[in-house]
């Protein structure tokens, strides 16, 4: 074959070749960009917190699910204790946690205000909060608290219960004096007699009320639901870790299902309360019976609180939380979540 001949054949070839291997690159480099979409994450920590108000977290903790899970990946769990929403927030906020609990109105306030937070998964409706004094203060009623002093953690469930109780019974909060009190400290307060009354919330508000303190006004509308929540930030790094955590949650719920007493004994070791009082708290006032997939429920109930946030200043505006209840549910996760996940050795 001469020169000339020889040249059409090669730049064939050489065209044959130069597509072939682009083909073979261009799949190379999809089955790459699809790889690190699935690829799992590795190493590094998750930091998630437990709380006595969320039984579904002492469960998880307790059983280990997601350091087992987690150990092949070579992440480190880190469990840190929130004393209430207000403090699961802060953490959730400067970045000490990626997942937290709080109740729904307190995660309505933190996305309102500007935390990047999203609700990922319901893991109770609770009739957690209540109004609480001793039998010997005379009150018996909202009405009752006009010039007296109250008890309340700011940010959390038992404080909007507080506010919108006193909106239900015409009482001005000019009339009432709020101690911002973190939970315990409200108890022991209480106990002392130093405020007349308190917004309590279980399970302390259950040992209190075993000791003799009196529930006088109780409405489970007033609460809101369980939220756990994550940083936006740890659910696009992270997002199977996120899904993981989603389903141990699914797990640790049919698990304190099926096993209501042994989930009251958790809490009670957790707290250091009583058996008798952890059973009321898990089996009489708490529902886990409920669909964890955060939506309509949820928003109907933070539809009612989020105008009281605005009239006591906790946010400047309807506008911020009408962003907020649109931009604070995701489901996503929770209609993926697979229980049986947790513990298959697949």
């Amino acid at each position: 074959m001469n020169r000339r001949a020889l040249l059409p054949t090669l730049a064939l070839a050489t065209a044959l070749s130069l597509s072939l291997s682009g083909c073979l690159a261009g799949e190379n480099a999809s089955d790459t960009e699809s790889a690190a979409a699935g690829t799992a994450t590795q190493g590094g920590t998750l930091n998630i917190d437990f709380a006595t108000y969320n039984p579904l977290s002492l469960v998880i903790k307790e059983q280990g699910w997601l350091e087992d899970e987690l150990a092949d990946q070579d992440i480190t769990v880190n469990w840190v204790q929130s004393a209430g929403s207000n403090k699961a927030n802060e953490a959730l906020r400067a970045g000490a946690i990626d997942v937290g609990s709080t109740a729904g109105s307190a995660a309505l306030l933190a996305r309102s205000n500007g935390s990047p937070i999203k609700a990922i998964d319901i893991y109770s409706q609770p009739e957690w909060a209540a109004l609480v004094a001793l039998p010997e203060s005379g009150i018996t009623s909202v009405e009752d608290l006009r010039g007296k002093s109250v008890a309340a953690t700011r940010g959390t469930d038992p404080y909007f219960f507080l506010l919108q109780a006193l909106e239900a019974a015409g009482v001005e909060q000019s009339e009432v004096t709020i101690e911002n009190l973190q939970h315990a400290d409200g108890r022991a307060a209480l106990a002392s007699g130093a405020v007349d009354a308190w917004s309590g919330l279980d399970p302390i508000m259950a040992a209190a009320e075993q000791d003799g303190a009196q529930l006088f006004f109780r409405d489970i509308d007033f609460n809101s639901y369980g939220f756990l929540n994550a940083t936006e930030d740890f659910l696009t790094e992270k997002p199977d870790v996120a899904q993981t955590v989603v389903d141990a949650y699914e797990k640790a719920r049919e698990w304190a299902k099926e096993n209501p007493e042994e989930t009251a004994a958790i809490l009670a070791g957790v707290a250091g309360i009583d058996q008798a009082v952890a059973n009321s708290v898990i089996i009489e006032r708490t529902n886990l019976d409920v669909d964890p997939a955060p939506g309509d429920a949820q928003r109907s109930v933070l539809e009612k609180i989020g105008p009281v946030f605005v009239e006591t200043g906790d946010v400047q505006s309807q506008d911020q939380i009408d962003e907020a209840l649109d931009t604070l549910f995701d489901a996503s996760l929770v209609e993926k979540a697979d229980p049986a996940a947790i513990g298959s050795d697949s």
